[in-house]
């Protein structure tokens, strides 16, 4: 399977010429590494559409994959065939889809955000308060620099969310002090760390390679740093990565179970929380799309069906 690592390594260069995450490139290869094994290792240059139809079927058929899952699969084998291999699929007709079904958010009312929060505390606790708060999304919170937290203005600035675009967000007064904490706590932790040989991050796309020195500067430093140091897979240097994304989930979940919330919530639900209990005080729905970050108003109205009021805000004939 030699030539099929040659590959691999081919998918990696093309995705990081065009400024992918390394979290989507571990995606990516996992995907073509499965598609390959799936038809007995063959090189997917023998290969053409009808079998990555069959393997996406057999996704959604034999694997039972959410519809997202199966959307993903697809999208690795069109860069792999597209921008690898330079073959044109024909249109993947006879592709049987995972249903996608129509769910609302799971959304905690105010006192359960609360009582989840009580059970949480040190770095776990801030960051479910920025995702409460703020409304980012996990990952969004890890990725947090120094420079992108403005205390002044309560303004959070994330940058290559979803969709690789930038946008502004609210800043809780409440977190101000905890993060000012915080911020001094990263600024002592980066001068032993510095002292020590592994002060330095990874930036984004070319700067390392524009501002050989910018890696050491306080402001492109972690929020929520690691413990430990850690080797960049890309580069093979030694860096302070941020907090591990299965450490603050497991975290989270296990103070959902503390507060003893019944609902099946995770650490995204507060970001639905954040949208809904908006919608709930009297902000307008174009508001809450800019802070959350939607192409359009109609994704963001599918929190208004969750909110008490409308149609379930009537009073039933039994009562």
């Amino acid at each position: 399977m030699s030539h099929n690592v040659r590959l691999l390594d081919r998918v990696r260069n093309a995705m990081r010429v065009r400024h992918y995450s390394y979290r989507t490139e571990q995606q990516y290869v996992g995907w073509i590494r499965r598609f390959i094994l799936f038809h007995d290792r063959r090189h997917p240059q023998e290969l053409g559409g009808a079998d990555v139809a069959a393997f996406l079927t057999h996704l959604a058929v034999q694997r039972h994959v959410a519809a997202a899952t199966q959307a993903q699969a697809l999208a690795a084998l069109l860069f792999l065939y597209k921008r690898v291999l330079n073959v044109n699929l024909p249109w993947l007709t006879a592709v049987v889809r995972a249903t996608r079904p129509k769910r609302l958010p799971v959304v905690l009312s105010r006192a359960e955000v609360r009582r989840v929060l009580s059970h949480l505390e040190g770095q776990p606790l801030l960051i479910a308060g920025l995702l409460y708060g703020s409304g980012l999304r996990v990952l969004e919170a890890l990725r947090l620099r120094v420079k992108d937290v403005d205390l002044d203005r309560r303004l959070v600035l994330v940058r290559d969310g979803k969709g690789a675009k930038d946008r502004v967000t609210v800043l809780p007064e409440s977190l101000c002090d905890p993060l000012r904490r915080q911020l001094e706590s990263v600024r002592e932790r980066h001068e032993h760390a510095r002292l020590h040989g592994y002060g330095g991050v990874e930036l984004p796309q070319a700067l390392a390679l524009k501002y050989p020195r910018a890696h050491l500067d306080i402001g492109w430093q972690y929020i929520f740093p690691a413990a430990r140091p850690s080797r960049d897979p890309q580069s093979g240097a030694w860096r302070r990565h941020h907090m591990m994304l299965r450490t603050v989930q497991r975290r989270i979940q296990n103070a959902i179970r503390a507060a003893g919330i019944d609902k099946p919530a995770s650490c995204h639900t507060f970001r639905h929380c954040f949208a809904t209990h908006l919608l709930e005080s009297g902000s307008d729905i174009r508001t809450v799309q800019e802070l959350i970050f939607f192409n359009d108003t109609a994704t963001t109205e599918i929190y208004t069906h969750v909110l008490n009021r409308g149609g379930i805000a009537a009073r039933s004939p039994l009562d």
